[in-house]
């Protein structure tokens, strides 16, 4: 196919900040996981799918295929969608207990 381009699955970008990989990065729309560690104006890869343990709000219960969404303030997944950018979906179910700060999602690599 004469237009295809590349299969999508990660975006390079240039870090606003220090980033550290396995860390949550919200670009415009898209959101991903960064591969690698990236300095404050460097150039580096977030991943846009797959399967990731990211830090969630601990006061919220998950339902597995639950809707995830990326609080950018606080640096974590929720499922208040008000505010947020939805980024995938719960894999596994979750407790809502103040120690249940990780919660497994599934990206799904779209706006």
């Amino acid at each position: 196919m004469k237009n295809y381009i590349a299969a999508g699955t990660t975006l390079t970008i240039t870090a606003a900040a220090d980033i550290t990989s396995g860390e949550g990065v919200l670009v415009g729309a898209l959101f991903g996981v960064a591969v690698t560690d990236i300095a404050t104006g460097e150039a580096g890869e977030i991943a846009l799918t797959g399967v990731y343990e990211l830090p969630k709000a601990p006061s919220q219960a998950w339902t597995q295929g639950g809707r995830v969404y990326w609080d950018d303030t606080a640096k974590q997944c929720t499922t208040a969608a008000t505010g947020n950018t939805l980024i995938g979906a719960a894999v596994r179910a979750v407790g809502g207990g103040a120690s249940e700060t990780i919660g497994t999602v599934r990206l799904n690599g779209t706006a």
